[in-house]
């Protein structure tokens, strides 16, 4: 069942944890700590061009209550530092957001009611830059799903929800029982790439999905992204691997590869070749799994989400160096792979 929910407080509650740590701080939103490749928090700067003198303490208030959970949802390029001008120089208006900007009228502002207000109004505001808020409940799991984009196809959106609660789940319960329960869909035409995963939110370019609409298992590759929740502990040196587990669970447990035109590739001999990563990498885990030892990329993606993970991991699970298991795939490469299907 999909519901369409016009107040957007109870949609908050689905992505809070998300961005919880970033709000942590001072009254400005200001972090005075951040780990290393964590995103800048989010900021506001009054610019009170009408000389209200309005009660900053309480703009800023309202602004933690409701910027963070919209920017989370909307993108993690949404931007971060947010400018709000008071002005008095319209009669009728109110207040208008968009991502990065905010503009209210002076006069309006100053009045009690709408002070004390003003994250709902701002809430409301924000939200007015998305097309539709779609959430969808089964068996524990909600996923939100944000369309910035109304001329989205319906049918691709459909199809993306039953892929969800047809995967997801099944992720979950396999690999990781405390992950979220609570996912986020945006579509988003300013969107160039295929679709990224990011705390809670998977963002899906429309420009690609209206090419390829089916592609359904992006969604598998991008929720097993949220399940493996590594945080920022091992920082860029090993997107590698975890992008090519991504592809390697795709690969295991995609509904349907098939379909969505996925394939693993032939091998090509290259020095350190596990590191071009995605489909490239997770083919070479599909034969240490096959060849070397069975379960051995679960029991590497759980060490790297408990935070034990080292370069004699794979020496201490399988014998031989990484870079010995890439010789010797190198040497014999040959698999038997079978790709699921929803027409078999």
């Amino acid at each position: 069942m999909i519901k369409l929910f016009t107040s957007t407080n109870l949609l908050l509650l689905f992505y809070v944890a998300a961005f919880a740590q970033s709000t942590s701080g001072n009254a400005n939103g200001q972090n005075t700590q951040r780990r290393r490749f964590q995103p800048k928090p989010y900021s506001i700067i009054i610019n009170d061009v009408a000389k209200t003198k309005v009660d900053t303490a309480k703009i800023g208030v309202a602004f933690r209550n409701t910027y963070p959970g919209f920017a989370t949802a909307d993108g993690y390029r949404t931007k971060r530092e947010v400018t709000m001008r008071i002005i008095d120089t319209a009669k009728s208006f109110t207040i208008k957001a968009i991502p990065g900007e905010i503009v209210v009228n002076g006069k309006w502002l100053k009045n009690k009611k709408n002070l004390a207000g003003l994250a709902q109004h701002l809430d409301n505001a924000f939200h007015k830059n998305w097309s539709s808020v779609d959430t969808v409940k089964k068996d524990g799991y909600s996923l939100v799903f944000i369309n910035k984009n109304s001329n989205f196809d319906a049918t691709i959106q459909k199809n993306l929800i039953e892929t969800y609660f047809e995967v997801y789940p099944k992720l979950v319960s396999m690999f990781n029982d405390k992950a979220t329960h609570d996912v986020v869909f945006v579509t988003d035409t300013a969107y160039n790439g295929v679709a990224e995963a990011s705390g809670n939110r998977i963002l899906f370019s429309t420009k690609y999905m209206n090419k390829f609409p089916y592609d359904v298992d992006v969604v598998t590759h991008e929720g097993m992204h949220i399940v493996q929740g590594y945080g920022y502990s091992y920082g860029r040196d090993l997107v590698w691997l975890t992008e090519g587990i991504a592809d390697f669970i795709r690969y295991k447990y995609g509904v349907d590869n098939v379909g969505s035109k996925w394939f693993l590739p032939s091998f090509k001999a290259k020095p350190q070749g596990y590191k071009d990563s995605y489909r490239v990498t997770a083919r070479f885990f599909e034969w240490i799994d096959q060849k070397i030892k069975p379960g051995m990329i679960v029991a590497i993606d759980k060490q790297l989400r408990n935070g034990t993970f080292k370069e004699s991991t794979w020496v201490d699970l399988s014998g031989k160096t990484l870079d010995e298991l890439w010789a010797a795939y190198s040497a014999d490469p040959v698999l038997h792979l079978i790709y699921s299907s929803k027409n078999i």
